[in-house]
């Protein structure tokens, strides 16, 4: 479906159904009461976060240009501080891996859905700073909430991320997050948003990497924290993570985003011990959305490298890195990288621990 979805795309084909007409009643039944539940709270305005990080390593090295493209998530919505955006923990994670500053910008829009990309990258590219080094787009909620054509919402994104490739800057896409794990959705609901947002994020994994683009699922990342400590990962609205929720997505794709720019201490080379493979990219694309925090970057067409890889520590000897001379945080250090998968801890940011 995935492999359909992101031709369609590519060939201009319409739009791929991904439900049974025997189950739109139920379905419409199900979509009406989860809207009476989700978005009960309110979800607060998303805080600015940018601005410099790490002036700590200001030298005669230029800083690094990062921007964030996408929906609610990429802008943070659902929390209150700057510092506890996706934004603000990437910049701070990478400015500390770097030893470098990292100038972020963010032109992410609450509500936007695919087609809005091409608005937002417009923007990105007539910034007169110059083209960024590397973008990280979080998109597809909305795409799938909003019934968006699964080959539009592809085409839309793919364009994306060649028109950033194109003009130079390094891309990073976190996919479709996993619907089935907002708390108030019941099933068979559930099951269907499960479903149709593996296949959207398969298929825009298909569609980046095919760009030139990496891509990292989020799909279930935080899915049995959300159903253990739903009031903790979901923000005020039950439908935006928490800061802690996205400290974890965060931290997932911090690696990626290191790797992209050659900062990370692994290489592209597969780990067998870690399920890691060269796979045809449809395949590591569908095998990415069932894992979440599993990156899929191209290697020679139809090849993609499925690659599991190991979140560290940030170096423990580094300053925090800041933001205009505040913490980046705005009171404390970025949060840690979870401990390596399988170590079997149990992560949470410094300031939430017991």
């Amino acid at each position: 479906m995935a492999r359909r979805i992101a031709a369609g795309a590519a060939y201009g084909g319409g739009s791929v159904g991904l439900i049974g007409a025997a189950t739109v009643g139920l379905v419409l039944a199900e979509v009406q009461l989860a809207k009476r539940q989700v978005g009960g709270g309110t979800a607060p305005v998303p805080p600015s976060a940018n601005g410099r990080y790490g002036v700590a390593f200001a030298g005669p090295t230029d800083p690094l240009r990062f921007v964030m493209l996408g929906d609610s998530t990429a802008a943070g919505q659902g929390v209150r501080r700057a510092g506890q955006t996706p934004g603000a923990l990437l910049a701070s994670g990478l400015a500390a891996v770097a030893e470098r500053p990292v100038d972020l910008r963010n032109v992410a829009l609450p509500g936007a859905r695919s087609d809005d990309l091409d608005r937002q990258v417009s923007l990105v590219l007539a910034d007169p700073s110059g083209v960024p080094d590397v973008c990280v787009i979080m998109i597809g909620a909305n795409d799938v909430t909003h019934r968006m054509p699964a080959t539009q919402s592809v085409r839309c994104l793919s364009t994306a991320v060649r028109r950033l490739r194109t003009a130079g800057a390094e891309v990073v896409v976190g996919t479709c997050p996993d619907l089935g794990t907002i708390e108030p959705v019941y099933q068979p609901l559930r099951w269907l948003a499960r479903r149709v947002s593996r296949q959207l994020a398969a298929a825009q994994t298909i569609g980046a990497v095919e760009q030139g683009g990496r891509t990292v699922s989020l799909g279930d990342l935080l899915g049995p924290e959300f159903e253990a400590n739903p009031r903790e990962l979901f923000g005020p609205d039950n439908y935006h993570p928490s800061a802690e929720g996205y400290a974890t997505a965060a931290m997932a794709m911090l690696p990626t985003l290191c790797a992209v720019l050659g900062l990370w201490p692994e290489s592209d080379h597969l780990d067998g011990s870690r399920r890691e493979d060269m796979l045809p990219v449809a395949k590591a694309a569908s095998q990415a959305a069932r894992e979440a925090g599993t990156e899929v970057t191209g290697a020679r067409a139809p090849w993609a490298l499925l690659k599991h890889r190991r979140r560290r520590r940030l170096p423990a000897h580094t300053e925090p890195a800041k933001r205009h001379g505040v913490d980046a945080a705005d009171g404390g250090p970025p949060p840690p990288a979870p401990p390596p998968s399988g170590s079997g801890a149990t992560w949470r940011p410094a300031r939430e621990r017991p």
